[in-house]
């Protein structure tokens, strides 16, 4: 990683990744949804309504991914100090906060036919929705050290470290609590799914995945490119204060 730490080489990768990561997953997500949307086959108990998970899962999958970015880059930041690790951690918030709102919402509506309800307040749903105000305190958290210290306080950092105990909450709740939820279908090596309803799945995943890359690779770029132009007008207005 401390390869990327140069953020004129970090640049000069993302000038071409960023675009190739967004056409490839547009191009694979929109082919997942297609083939899950039209072609895979309804649930036999579930009927039409399974088709939502070719969404719900992928969003899910990335509102914990998000904090996990989150995480590994406060980790490198607190522990090497990396000058791209907060950039890269303000970078996956807001992508990560709205893909976990999808999760939530998709869920809400698969939830209605399931469960007869539009939530209940079990383990999986509760911590996930924690997830989701997680996200909006980091966001405040971070842009209000960014206002007053120019990014210098670590307690963003600190708070998104402490915040990534929720992930193998969410991640176990259905299987440390009685829950509504269905437990994991895909686990390591093994998956409780037909091929008809698995595949499609995991192209979407990988498709809003890339998407997500792609996003976040966008958003550090037009951060950096804030904050070079912030240091560009202060040593201007610096300049000209010296020839006052």
């Amino acid at each position: 990683m401390h390869g990327f730490a140069n953020p004129a080489r970090f640049l000069r990768i993302a000038r071409w990744l960023m675009p190739l990561c967004m056409a490839a997953g547009i191009a694979v997500a929109a082919g997942a949804l297609g083939w899950g949307l039209f072609e895979a086959p309804a649930e036999k108990l579930q009927g039409e309504t399974v088709r939502i998970v070719y969404l719900h899962v992928p969003a899910a999958w990335l509102g914990m991914a998000g904090w996990m970015g989150i995480a590994a880059a406060s980790f490198s930041e607190l522990v090497w100090r990396h000058p791209l690790a907060g950039i890269a951690a303000r970078a996956c918030a807001v992508p990560g906060a709205l893909f976990t709102a999808v999760c939530l919402i998709t869920g809400s509506l698969w939830g209605r036919p399931a469960w007869g309800t539009w939530w209940v307040w079990d383990g999986r749903l509760t911590s996930m929705l924690v997830l989701l105000f997680l996200y909006f305190g980091w966001m405040a958290l971070s842009q209000a050290s960014a206002a007053s210290d120019g990014g210098q306080n670590k307690a963003p950092a600190i708070f998104g470290l402490v915040g990534a105990v929720n992930i193998p909450i969410i991640h176990y709740s259905v299987t440390w609590w009685n829950s509504l939820h269905q437990p994991p279908s895909i686990t390591m090596g093994t998956s409780a799914m037909s091929a008809d309803f698995l595949m499609p799945l995991l192209a979407a995943m990988l498709g809003f995945t890339l998407i997500f890359a792609g996003v976040v690779l966008a958003r550090m770029r037009a951060i950096l490119a804030d904050q070079q132009a912030e240091a560009r007008l202060r040593r201007k207005a610096l300049s000209e204060a010296v020839f006052q």
